[in-house]
This record gives C-alpha cells, structure tokens and sequence, in this order.
C-alpha cells in the first residue's frame, strides 16, 4: 500500500535547466542556482516542467539528477522528473534515477496520446514494481491528462510505492477531494504558485514551484508561517508575492524565471526553442517582472554615476546586470512602454528624454510657443518638464478626460516614483526635459485602468531610456518574436 513520507514536506522549487549559448546544459550555472536556493528549501526538483525536461536528451536529464544530487549533498532530498511519453522510457528513467541517489521520482502522466485511465494506471503500475518512491504529477495544462479525484485516489491508494501527488491544475476542489480522500495517508502538494497559500491553509504538505527558483526564502516563510497557524502572515506574504508568480504562471513560466533569474546576478541562459526571449514572455512582462522583484528587494542596489558632461551625479538604484554603471550622452534617450490589459485601456508611451539646453528642450520650447494646446500638447510637470502630446486627437469631453487627467496622472506618479527610486535624481530634475507621446484608445471608459497603465508604460520608458534598451544584441536575439501589439503580424 501506499505510504507517507518523513522528507515529502515543505518547499521544493521546480529547478531551471541553465543552457549555454551553444545550447548545452551549463553545470556550472546548474550548481551556482543550487547553491543560491539550498539555505531556504526542504527538497530539490530537478527536471520537472520548469526544467524543460520535454526539450532534454535522456542523457542530458541523467546528468542533470547526478549535479543535483551531488550538490545537494545529502542536505536535502531529490525529487527527480522521470516523466516520458512512453512507459519504457519511464521506467528506464526513473531505474536511473534511483540508482543515482535520488529519494523519489516525479512522474507525470503520459503526455500528447492522452492515454485512457485504464492506460495510465498500467503505466504507474509499471513503474510501481521498481520499488521506488513515486510522487504522481497532475499538470493537465500541459500534459493533456487531468486526473479526477477518484482516478488519482485508486493510484495513491493502491499502488505500494506512491508516497504522493503534485497537483499543478490549479483546481482547489480537486485538492480538496485529495485532503478528504488521502490526507495522512501520503503527501499533497501544490504545484500552482498562484493558489500556495490556500492550499497549504487547507491541508497541503507542501509546494512545487517554478517561482521558488526566485523566492525561495519567501515561501518559505509562507510555508513555516502556516504551520505555526499564523494565517494572517501567509496571507501577508502571499499577497505581495500574487502579481510576480501570476507573471511566471502565465506567462511563459521557464523564460520568465529564467529572465528574473538573471536580473538578480544568476545567468542561466534562456529556455530551448521553441520558447524565445519576447514571445510567451513578453518584454512588457519583463518589466513587470522586474518590479515585482524589486518590491521585493531581489535586485540589489548599485552606484549609478550620471555623467551630464559639465558634471557627475551620483545615484543608487535597483540595477540588473543590464544596468550602466555610467549614463552618459544625454543629448536625448529614447524610451518605450507599453501596458494592459483590458484590450481598450491598453497605454503605449514613446519617450525622449533629454537636456533643456539640448535638442529635446528647444523642441518644447518651440512646440509649446507655436502650437500649445491648440494641437493638444499640454505641460503637465515642471520638474523635470515635461510635455504630454497626444498620439489620437482627444474629441469629446470623456476622451479629454481620459487623456488629460487620467493618463497624466498615471504618467506623473511614474515620474514621481522613479525619482524616488533614483532613477530620475532630484539634483537632475531641473537639467532634465520629457517629451511623451501617450495613446489613450478613443473608446477607453475605466478611468483607474486608463492611469494605471499609463503608469505603468511610462515607468517601462524611463527605465528603458536611462539604461539604453533594447540593445542591439537584444533586438537581434527577439527578432523572430517580434508582433503588432494589436494583432499577430509575424
């Protein structure tokens, strides 16, 4: 019969595969993450979906397990993926990972030929006879097999090496039916970072999850703070934490933590094509992303020197390897942002930032001389100044409103906090001129969305005109992934 687990408890995070240039799994980065999650996690899983195993030889898997099990060291335990599509390719997996030291197998269901139940049990069946520990994984999102309460209850049950279930669907009445039809009897895990909380507050053991890469030490506060019984401070944590793991649940999960992970010093390559740099995970989803993680203080701050020339001025800021050092050449930058959702408050900001005695200031000048607001350009800040031009002729009051107001004030309070931030010093605000061409779509109505994205463009711009992005490395490398924001144009 089935049993439950000394060691199956507590966080593990769903590791990413780091790859080289040249496509190759980059150990050294492999063990650097190790080491950066180790002091905060309860186990290790490699190969799992944020893994990438579905893109990975059988040899490359094998010599993934074998780093992380030499570099957990006995620490912790090794949750291997040994999922196939096939059951002999399983077996023969999850045969070497056993005999490499890994405590137990995670296997998903036999992906892409949807196998019947009767199908799916032969194939855990199978793989039951190894004598190894088996943690049953349901992922119907991706594997195309969603188990239902009384098919996962007769494989826990029944099966005498099954010490558990990782549930991926993000189906709370699903994990539900598991706590009244298996709890005690062998572990339940959450694998769905947007539900941690709920399911640990309801009986979960514990989690599997791709944004543990990132916070590791965040859930695991979550985790201790629920089985102390102080909900509220979950609760606390999981909220601040909502936006960011919605951005990895959502949004290309493998290339979004992989992103994040290099924001924060940790260079582990991007996934393995199909998925490519810009396209699941969207560059607005990368500046999302990286707020988050700042918020959360997972980009260190770094001395930023803002050469004007005539002089120096010194600032500290949330840098990513990215990041200059020095900014220097401000004759005038360009910034770009773009925010949503819903589709008809979508804001798109083009940014030029530059000095009042440059180019982008004598353009202020004179617009505002010989135009003004009779071509609905409006000063709507002083320092640093700031024109508003409009990309669609505002035409009713409602749209004047929108645009004037509302986007305004979304494009102000950016300003505002990048100049808390230090992005936008306040010993350069005086030097400093903006010019923003913002779009409002003509048939906006959310007033709070309108300022809200506008906000969140506008604070994309900045960011991108200060550290002079995108690169031309970046542009090349996002070629292929390059679409219309309104529709697919390849």
């Amino acid at each position: 019969m089935s049993y439950k687990t000394d060691w199956f408890r507590g966080i593990f995070p769903a590791l990413v595969t780091p790859f080289t240039s040249d496509d190759r799994v980059d150990e050294a980065a492999f063990r650097a993450l190790i080491r950066h999650v180790l002091p905060h996690v309860n186990g290790l899983v490699p190969c799992g979906t944020t893994g990438e195993f579905s893109s990975m030889t059988f040899e490359e898997r094998q010599r993934t397990i074998a780093i992380c099990v030499e570099e957990a060291g006995g620490r912790v335990p090794v949750l291997a993926g040994t999922g196939m599509p096939s059951t002999r390719e399983t077996l023969a997996m999850t045969e070497w990972a056993r005999d490499a030291g890994a405590a137990g197998a995670l296997v998903v269901a036999p992906y892409f030929l949807k196998p019947s139940f009767n199908e799916v049990y032969d194939h855990y069946r199978a793989l039951d006879k190894l004598g190894f520990p088996l943690v049953i994984y349901n992922i119907p999102q991706c594997a195309g097999t969603h188990f239902r309460w009384w098919t996962a209850e007769g494989l826990l049950l029944d099966l005498e090496n099954a010490i558990g279930i990782k549930d991926s669907s993000g189906d709370l009445p699903f994990m539900e039916a598991m706590f009244e039809k298996v709890k005690g009897r062998v572990g339940i895990f959450v694998g769905h970072d947007e539900v941690v909380q709920a399911a640990l507050a309801a009986g979960a053991d514990g989690a599997i999850l791709a944004s543990a890469n990132l916070i590791p030490d965040i859930w695991q506060q979550v985790y201790q703070a629920t089985l102390e019984g102080d909900l509220a401070t979950a609760q606390e944590w999981q909220q601040k934490v909502q936006k960011l793991v919605r951005i990895v649940v959502r949004c290309s999960a493998t290339q979004a933590v992989k992103e994040g992970l290099q924001m924060m010093g940790l260079e582990v390559g991007n996934s393995r094509h199909p998925i490519v740099p810009g396209g699941g995970f969207r560059r607005e989803d990368y500046e999302e992303l990286r707020m988050q993680l700042e918020a959360l203080g997972k980009i260190p701050a770094a001395e930023i020197v803002y050469d004007l020339g005539d002089r120096r001025v010194t600032t500290h800021v949330a840098a990513t390897p990215q990041t200059p050092r020095t900014v220097a050449n401000w004759t005038m930058k360009v910034g770009e942002g773009f925010a949503g959702p819903p589709f008809q408050e979508l804001a798109h900001v083009d940014l030029l930032v530059g000095l009042r005695d440059g180019p982008v200031g004598r353009a202020v000048t004179r617009a505002t001389a010989e135009w003004g607001e009779e071509r609905g350009l409006q000063v709507i800040n002083e320092r640093p100044l700031t024109l508003l031009v409009p990309t669609v002729t505002a035409r009713t009051a409602k749209q004047r409103r929108l645009f004037y107001e509302h986007a305004a004030e979304g494009i102000n309070l950016a300003i505002q906090k990048n100049v808390d931030s230090g992005f936008l010093p306040p010993a350069l605000l005086d030097d400093l001129v903006l010019i923003v061409n913002a779009f409002v779509h003509p048939a906006a109505s959310i007033a709070k969305r309108v300022s809200f994205n506008n906000f969140k463009a506008m604070s994309q711009a900045i960011r991108k005109a200060i550290e002079g992005r995108p690169t031309l490395p970046e542009l090349l490398a996002e070629k292929a992934a390059a679409r219309h924001p309104f529709r697919y144009a390849p």
